[in-house]
This record gives C-alpha cells, sequence and structure tokens, in this order.
C-alpha cells in the first residue's frame, strides 16, 4: 500500500488495526495453548504501564540510559538467584529464547577459539529433542550439530549417547530443562560429569522451565537438579516472556562467570563511526521489554510467582488426567511441568487438531521423528487453566468427529510423495503437489491435517526448503 497523502486519524488507525485481528485466535479467553502467556489483567496492565515507560530508551548505550543498565542488572541477578547461581554468574536480558541460545553457541564457538584454536570445524552434542533455535545457530555460526536421538519412552537423552557423540571437534554439549515438545527433563548432573571430564561448556536450555521450575522447587516439589548447582554447567537460558510473565521480547542468557561470558560480546572501533560495544546480537534496544520484566518480578514476588505456578500446576494435572481418560490419546512420557504432549495409535492428530481449530481451540501440531510418534502439544498458562473442562469437552467431542471422518488415505499420500522425490525436479514437483492442498501463493490455509501429512512423509530437509518457499511467497 502506498502511504497515504495526508495522515490518518488516530480513530481510523485503532479501528483498523482491530480490523486485522479479526482472524486471530482469541489467546485472552484462554483458547490459545502456546506462545501467549497471560498472567491476567492485572498483572498486565503493570508490564503494559512499565513497557510504556522505556519504549523510546535504548539499550545500546548504558552511558546514555544508565537506568536500562540497572533494569538488566536488577533482573539478570534475580534470574541468577531462582537458577542457584553465585555471585560469580552473569548474564544479559536477550530478546527470546532463540537469540539466548544463539549467543551461547557463539560464546563456545569464541571461547573455542581460545582455548582450542586447533578445532578447524568445531562441533555441538545436542538431543534431538533440542529446540530447533540450535539448528539456527549452528546455521548461523559456522558451528556442525551433532543430534543424537533420546530414549523412546522417556524421551530424556541418555548422558552415555552423549558422551559416545563427542570427538575431538566437540566444543559444546546442549540438553533441556526441560525440552519443549514432550516438556521432560534431560539429566543435567550426568551430562554435566562428561563436559567436565572432557573440559567441555555445557548449555542448559530452561527457557520454558528456568522460572517454573525454580518456583516448583521452593514449593517444595521435587524438581531434578538443573541449574548453577549443577557443577558443569557454564550457561543457561530462562525466558522472561514465558513463565515469567513478562511482556513479548525479553529473554535471558546465563553465564557461569565473566570469564566465560566475555567471548558473548561483541565491539568494533575500525569504523569511521561511533565505537559499537554489544553485549547481545542486536545493537539499538528497547528498554521496554526489561522494564516490563523487571516490574512483573516486583509486582508479583515470589508469593504472586507461587500462586501461578501452583494454579497452573493443578490445572496440568487435570488435564493429563483428562487426557488419560480419553480412550483414544495417550501422553507421551513423564511431563516435569505444565507442558506436554499427547498422540494416538487410533486417529490422526493432524486431523484431531483442525476438528479442534475449528471449535476455537489452537492446539500445536509436531511431526514424526525417528524416535517420537506424531503428536499435538499443549502449553498451559495462567490465562487458559480455567478452560480444561472446556478443552477436555471439547477434545472429548473432536475425537468423535475425528472418528466418523473420511480418514486421510496415508498410503495414498506416500505414493504421491514417492513419485514426486523420484521427478527429475523434486522441489518443483513437491511445490506442485503442496498448491494442490492449498499451501501457495500469499494466502494462509484454512486447515492444516493434509499439509501436515505430506510435510511429516518427506525428508527432512526437502520439507525445509518448501516451508522456506511458501513463507518466501507469503511475506512481501
Amino acid at each position: 500500500m502506498p502511504l497515504p497523502q495526508k495522515g490518518r486519524p488516530k480513530e481510523e488507525i485503532f479501528a483498523e488495526l482491530e480490523r486485522f485481528k479479526a482472524r486471530d485466535l482469541d489467546w485472552k479467553a484462554g483458547r490459545v495453548w502456546a506462545y501467549v502467556y497471560n498472567p491476567g489483567d492485572e498483572v498486565r496492565e503493570v508490564v503494559h504501564r512499565a513497557y510504556t515507560m522505556f519504549l523510546a530508551e535504548n539499550a545500546l548505550d548504558p552511558t546514555v540510559f544508565p537506568s536500562l543498565l540497572r533494569l538488566e542488572t536488577e533482573v539478570v541477578r534475580t534470574v541468577a538467584d531462582l537458577l542457584r547461581g553465585d555471585e560469580d554468574v552473569v548474564g544479559h536480558i536477550t530478546t527470546g529464547g532463540t537469540e539466548s541460545n544463539l549467543l551461547a553457541v557463539k560464546t563456545a564457538r569464541d571461547w573455542a577459539r581460545t582455548h582450542r584454536p586447533e578445532v578447524a570445524q568445531p562441533e555441538m552434542v545436542l538431543p534431538i529433542t533440542a529446540h530447533g533455535s540450535f539448528h539456527k545457530a549452528a546455521h548461523y555460526l559456522g558451528v556442525r550439530p551433532v543430534v543424537v536421538e533420546v530414549n523412546p519412552h522417556t524421551f530424556q537423552v541418555e548422558p552415555e549417547t552423549m558422551r559416545a557423540a563427542v570427538t575431538p571437534n566437540t566444543i559444546l554439549l546442549v540438553a533441556s530443562a526441560p525440552n519443549w515438545s514432550q516438556g521432560v527433563i534431560d539429566p543435567i548432573p550426568g551430562i554435566a560429569e562428561i563436559a567436565r571430564e572432557k573440559g567441555l561448556l555445557f548449555h542448559v536450555d530452561a527457557c520454558v522451565g528456568g522460572f517454573y521450575l525454580s518456583f516448583l522447587r521452593r514449593m517444595g516439589y521435587p524438581v531434578p537438579d538443573f541449574d548453577f548447582a549443577v557443577p558443569g554447567v557454564t550457561s543457561i537460558s530462562a525466558d522472561l516472556h514465558k513463565y515469567g510473565y513478562a511482556a513479548k521480547g525479553a529473554s535471558t542468557v546465563l553465564y557461569r562467570n565473566r570469564e566465560i561470558r566475555r567471548y558473548q560480546l561483541f565491539a568494533c572501533a575500525e569504523t569511521t563511526a561511533y565505537t559499537l560495544v554489544n553485549t547481545t546480537v542486536l545493537s539499538s534496544k528497547s528498554g521496554g521489554p526489561m522494564a516490563g520484566a523487571w516490574a512483573v518480578l516486583n509486582y508479583l514476588g515470589e508469593e504472586g510467582f507461587c500462586h501461578i505456578v501452583r494454579t497452573v500446576h493443578e490445572a496440568t494435572r487435570r488435564l493429563i488426567q483428562g487426557i488419560h481418560e480419553i480412550p483414544e490419546l495417550r501422553v507421551l512420557g513423564e511431563p516435569a511441568m505444565c507442558l506436554f504432549s499427547f498422540t494416538s495409535d487410533q486417529i490422526n492428530v493432524f486431523q484431531l487438531a483442525d476438528a479442534m481449530a475449528r471449535r476455537g481451540w489452537y492446539i500445536q501440531a509436531q511431526p514424526s521423528t525417528p524416535v517420537t510418534p506424531r503428536s499435538l502439544h499443549i502449553s498451559v498458562n495462567y490465562g487458559n487453566a480455567h478452560q480444561v473442562d472446556a478443552l477436555l469437552a471439547d477434545l472429548r467431542e473432536a475425537v468423535e468427529e475425528v472418528k466418523r471422518a473420511t480418514p486421510i488415505d496415508t498410503e495414498n499420500v506416500r505414493a504421491m510423495v514417492a513419485w514426486a522425490l523420484g521427478s527429475p525436479d523434486p522441489q518443483e514437483a513437491f511445490r506442485q503437489l503442496m498448491g494442490t492442498v492449498g499451501i501457495e501463493g500469499g494466502e494462509l490455509p484454512e486447515e492444516l491435517a493434509l499439509i501436515n501429512e505430506i510435510l511429516d512423509l518427506l525428508p527432512d530437509p526437502l520439507a525445509d526448503a518448501l516451508l522456506i518457499d511458501y513463507f518466501n511467497n507469503l511475506y512481501v
């Protein structure tokens, strides 16, 4: 659209912005079970006010805005305390878990350049359940990901499997507390012992678990050790905008000490402009997310967070129990907190996700892997904890609907995939194939079951290429 010749009235602008949201799912009603973490109207108002107070302030230069230095320092010290770090633990606020994990990999790569200069092709060892942000970091930073399988029953990685994958090129071990897909905590102490034995850095991705698990422990629940209390853990990521209930754009990455953290930082005095010093990936960085995070930590306090965690934990227990009582469904593994996945041996869960979407719910579909079946993922938070009974009622109805519906002909889809793979130009063949099921051009598909079915049967590199093509066309 061209820029208007004259500015538009603010009422008209806000009305149109509301119209843009017409197809968005109603997260405020608690019907979206991923992506949004809602602490309730009162807390959200506190975060919003603090965020907008510091919206224009720029964290690029702390000499200009020392307020942001103080906000970041106090938030990091609070998170370090929750993660049982001592006074040597340091860190920074980032824009999200992906940036936090990317920085941990960058730090390990640059640390190895000094301490392991003989390593020409650095590698990191990570389980198949590790978040995709580590693969993104590997792609960006030239670090080879060595992916190992997990126990197909517990969905935890075995420490000895990690040990067997270590080579002279290994610079970093990665594990999750918990992983996103099944909500299971990897055996952090066992992996940390391998890191210590072999002189490696070890990053724990606690983006979803850092806050929640820490408060569970303080409330007396049994929580496996995963944080800085474990010798050998050298860095941890923990999101503020997930179960810290801060506004979007706020995570943390913490290091055992400054000697490790210094490899995260970047400086450049080699231009005619100002000397550039960056603590994280971004240069200009709004103070809004920092202020919002600081505000929610101080507004809720330990008592407020414990109330939220207790409420969410009980809701999760009831939800898992309710899913267990639906004969066609089963929960995978033993989730450690309030996110988990479930599957079915009797119905197509991709069709089940569409059936729930028609009822106004968002549940995240997860493709199969060599050790995990296709499944649906649920993240419970304070804003949807009150919807457990309604979700279960619709889930039972949706299961019956899918049982009555015509199932996707998986063998026919498999044959189409085999035909496309055997064509002279597989990528073009799959573009045509995906076009027949609605994934083309600049439009969002109405239903995803058949699309997910095709993607699930594709080799991962080809699925990645097709999705890149689609998103390349979706955005201008």
